[in-house]
């Protein structure tokens, strides 16, 4: 092995835009996959390709593959989902390698997987196991964490909104994980949503309101339920646009109804091949006047209130952005905050993200109010 990164993954949507902000960091890496002419397109595309200190890796998704590939890294970025289905062989092969491992997943359910099936593992060898570090998850924890900086908070609602298009990556996820169980934090244990949720959403600074989802429960309630600070906590995710949002509510109602209905080995298959209908091509590079994002979080608790907004754009960038720090932190001597099960805040610090977020433009100095007595 020659270089400390892995990008598994690297010639799709996202993995893409992880190269170009390793190459950024001057960070060398390896750009992985399984399809050797995808992902040597894929980096002939990279801005300042003559700039990158990369190789191209084709690898089989195996734990024996993926173990003899990334023997020698230090971090390996994975960016292939849905994360539930071809996750565990990667995070497998990362124990084996001695490799820290960071995804991008919207699963709630690989999530806690993470934490309960490979935490302890990860823990005992020093190693960082950090799944969902994404604009839509750790932009929102960064907001979140910045409301608890006042003391006496322990409550936590909060919405993600975004505009713009799924990726065909994220559109497979959101379909794979629609029978899957979802769960917010309510006084420190798990409880289910009600099958079908939606809730009116207020959209911040604007006058119409959308609607918003569980989103398969997020990653927030899981990350807070090991902060001592939060009892509970809700998380749902939407679009700005509301008639999109309304289309997205139907259509994935329709499809779980129908996958509910199935075998899981058949729900599986429908919904694999439902999205690839759905979307079947990649959304075009994101464009700064289009594609925005809004992190909003609520905090209360019997000292008082604090509300905070955090408005970013180009949401698959900020994601890239992300991935490409922390591996670049994970490489830099007491940049690394904890090991083990940790979300990107808990491991990188919030406020440390935040500073690369808005030193990159990709977002704003927070607005927060808060009443407290």
């Amino acid at each position: 092995m020659s270089k400390p990164v892995v990008v598994y993954g690297a010639s799709g949507y996202t993995g893409r835009l992880v190269c170009e902000y390793l190459r950024e960091y001057r960070v060398p890496f390896i750009a992985a996959g399984r399809n050797e002419e995808k992902l040597q397109k894929a980096m002939a595309s990279l801005p300042g390709v003559e700039t990158a200190d990369y190789e191209v890796r084709q690898v089989d998704h195996t734990v024996d593959a993926l173990s003899e590939l990334f023997d020698g890294a230090s971090v390996v970025l994975n960016m292939v989902g849905p994360f539930i289905k071809y996750g565990d062989e990667v995070v497998q092969a990362c124990s084996n390698a001695g490799a820290h491992y960071l995804d991008t997943t919207g699963e709630q359910v690989w999530v806690r997987h993470c934490d309960e099936v490979h935490g302890a593992d990860f823990a005992e060898k020093g190693l960082l196991l950090s799944p969902g570090i994404a604009q839509m998850y750790t932009t929102g924890e960064i907001a979140a964490n910045i409301a608890l900086e006042t003391p006496g908070l322990d409550t936590l609602d909060i919405l993600v909104l975004w505009k713009g298009f799924p990726t065909i990556a994220s559109t497979a996820t959101i379909f794979a994980t629609l029978t899957a169980p979802r769960y917010y934090l309510e006084h420190d244990e798990y409880v289910p949503w009600a099958p079908g949720f939606t809730a009116e959403a207020v959209v911040p600074f604007q006058h119409q309101t959308t609607l918003a989802l569980d989103w398969s429960g997020t990653s927030h309630p899981v990350w807070f339920k090991h902060d001592p600070r939060v009892s509970s906590c809700k998380a749902m995710g939407g679009l700005y646009d509301r008639a999109l949002m309304e289309g997205v509510v139907q259509t994935a109602g329709e499809v779980g109804a129908k996958a509910a209905e199935m075998t899981p080995e058949q729900a599986e298959e429908f919904l694999l091949k439902t999205a690839a209908e759905i979307q079947s091509d990649d959304p075009p590079r994101e464009n700064t006047r289009i594609n925005i994002s809004m992190e909003s979080v609520h905090a209360s608790g019997p000292s008082g209130v604090v509300s905070v907004t955090l408005r970013g754009i180009n949401n698959y960038k900020q994601t890239g952005l992300l991935q490409a720090y922390g591996a670049f932190a994970c490489l830099r001597p007491g940049a690394l905050k904890k090991t083990g099960f940790a979300s990107g805040c808990q491991a990188f610090g919030h406020r440390e993200l935040l500073g690369q977020l808005k030193a990159f433009g990709l977002v704003n100095e927070p607005r927060v109010v808060g009443d407290t007595w």
